[in-house]
């Protein structure tokens, strides 16, 4: 990072404590010097979200993704450990797995026909008599696996940074949130369906922002509440939600707050049918009797918006999905989400409201992604297009006197504690 770059860093917060002001330069989500940082300093060096351990259900399965710009494979060996790779031919760099996913028990590269296990071990290179005979000893030819790869309650990380911090010290206080989802399940948590992709011309921090505001959902959501309104026979309402803001550190926060919508883990609605009371009251009955009354009541009339710095959200609300979005421009992004259920809900009428409520809502054709997708990139063209309105304000909730690390449901806490973990991250990595 250039000494240019750097100073734009440094000032793209901007703090007035005398009137309480808490904004954020406009140019730094315009700007591809500051993107150039970004992937320098926050994306080669932070923990990234690459997939799921039951996204690989058998030996030898495996899925390609793009993370940070760099091909992985993300698989199951053939002895069950779960495996990351950069998807590069170690001998000319060619793509060594040209397809999205699916079962294999080697790779062969397209280019030269030199093959590997799923272990990542070299098994053959061409014309082998041609090199020296201890030409692919001690691993030397085999697949690159990237730097660090760590799992959190099945939750897959990369590091393209050797000596960073291990995921566990990363995820400080947002772990205790990442528990309080998967442990809803009596059997796990697993992935449901395939990934949804979309693309945004926005700036990816952009969607950090707005997966933590809360505040947006009544301006920019009317035509959702007032279905969900209209079906639930005015049971479902817009109001205050009571719950709080946190900023959980390393630029991670939560939004958590009481539900005022149907929660498959377990709050019923009459929408629902008298049937389905019937098998919500018994999941609410088993987390009562796991982990008592408070915790059940949090896990299951609650719902959270888990922000991981920087690009992975967890959204538990009328459904849990994981999200992920990763820059390829100043103004663009490219997005994937998952649905996460229970997986003693396969099969169930449970799995069906769950997907339903997904689709209705968070999927790229619901209620909601499409606005907020608009929303973003209105904000993105602004940006670029009005020089002469420099700041955005994120100063609702903001008492510069205080630690400013707790607020109401809809105070712009989170998206601060996101800046203020960016900015750091930034300027300590210096490149």
């Amino acid at each position: 990072m250039d000494a240019n770059t750097k100073s734009r860093v440094g000032s793209a917060i901007r703090v007035e404590r005398d009137t309480k002001r808490f904004g954020i330069a406009r140019a730094a989500y315009t700007d591809p010097d500051i993107l150039s940082a970004e992937m320098a300093g926050i994306f080669a060096k932070c923990w990234l979200y690459v997939g799921h351990s039951s996204e690989l259900k058998d030996a030898g399965a495996f899925k390609t993704r793009t993370i940070s710009g760099r091909p992985l494979i993300f698989l199951k060996d053939k002895q069950s450990q779960i495996r990351c790779f950069l998807n590069v031919c170690p001998h000319r760099g060619a793509q060594i797995c040209r397809l999205r996913e699916g079962s294999a028990r080697s790779f062969s590269c397209i280019y030269h026909g030199w093959t590997f296990e799923n272990t990542g071990r070299v098994m053959g290179v061409a014309e082998p008599e041609t090199y020296p005979s201890d030409f692919s000893s001690n691993g030397r030819n085999d697949l690159v696996s990237v730097p660090r790869f760590e799992e959190y309650r099945g939750f897959w990380f990369v590091n393209f940074d050797a000596g960073a911090i291990s995921l566990q010290d990363y995820l400080g206080g947002a772990r205790e949130y990442i528990d309080v989802i998967v442990d809803q399940a009596e059997q796990g948590m697993e992935i449901t369906g395939g990934v949804q992709e979309y693309s945004a011309r926005a700036n990816w921090k952009l969607l950090a922002e707005n997966s933590v505001d809360i505040l947006h959902v009544e301006a920019l959501h009317p035509t959702y509440l007032d279905l969900v309104a209209t079906n639930s026979k005015g049971q479902i309402k817009r109001g205050k939600m009571l719950g709080k803001c946190i900023d959980l550190g390393n630029g991670h926060s939560v939004v958590e707050r009481q539900a005022t919508y149907g929660r498959p883990i377990a709050q019923w609605i009459s929408l629902w049918g008298d049937e389905a009371k019937v098998e919500i009251d018994a999941i609410f009955a088993r987390l009562v009797k796991s982990y008592g009354e408070e915790k059940a009541i949090r896990m299951a009339r609650y719902s959270r918006n888990l922000l991981i710095f920087p690009n992975l959200v967890i959204n538990d609300i009328m459904s849990i999905t994981v999200r992920t979005f990763q820059p390829k421009a100043a103004d663009y992004m490219e997005v994937s989400v998952w649905s996460l259920a229970p997986k003693e809900e396969v099969g169930t009428p449970a799995l069906s409201r769950r997907l339903g409520n997904f689709l209705e809502f968070l999927g790229p054709g619901g209620f909601a992604t499409p606005d907020d997708i608009e929303a973003l990139e209105s904000c993105q063209r602004a940006a670029i297009a009005a020089p002469e309105a420099p700041w955005n304000d994120l100063s609702k909730g903001f008492d510069p006197s205080g630690k400013d690390d707790v607020g109401d449901t809809k105070d712009e806490l989170p998206q601060r504690a996101f800046w203020r973990g960016w900015q750091s991250q930034l300027l300590q990595a210096g490149v």
